[in-house]
């Protein structure tokens, strides 16, 4: 009985050999040795590609955090530059005249929000990304070259 497994673009490449009914699948590393996959090892992989996972979309929405604060600053530069009182001020997709104050306060609010929003996203990817080195470690320490975590 051999388990190979695809972990979304990780890949956990295997060279198996027959097992006894009484023990779970086994991995013959580079060396010739076989190393049993355990139920906590395949919880540690299956793990590592819902983390992997994550990451990508937390570095997707951290991409559109930073474009959101490029035009929000956009935003204010192109206000400061212009003389009018009243400003057209878009809000879902209809605009509606503000006052220019109003305007200012609502960007600065916006950009703010963001910034934490950006802040916050970052920390989740940096703790995401710890635990993946942590299993990294237990998973290339049993599997040694058997196994690959690495982004295709």
């Amino acid at each position: 009985v051999c388990v190979c497994l695809s972990v979304s673009c990780l890949v956990l490449s295997c060279l198996c050999a027959p097992s006894s009914p009484l023990q779970g699948p086994t991995m013959q590393q580079g060396e010739g040795v076989e190393t049993e996959v355990t139920w906590e090892d395949q919880q540690n992989i299956n793990t590592f590609g819902r983390l992997n996972n994550k990451f990508h979309e937390l570095e997707d929405e951290i991409k559109a955090k930073k474009d959101m604060a490029e035009n929000l600053e956009d935003a204010s530069n192109e206000l400061i530059l212009t003389d009018d009182e009243v400003i057209r001020y878009q809000l879902g997709e209809v605009f509606c005249h503000m006052q220019r104050e109003d305007v200012e306060s609502r960007l600065e609010t916006l950009k703010e929000e963001n910034q934490e929003q950006l802040e916050y996203l970052e920390k989740e990817r940096d703790s995401v990304l710890a635990k993946m080195s942590e299993l990294k470690r237990i998973l290339y320490g049993k599997f040694k070259d058997s196994i690959n975590l690495e982004e295709d």
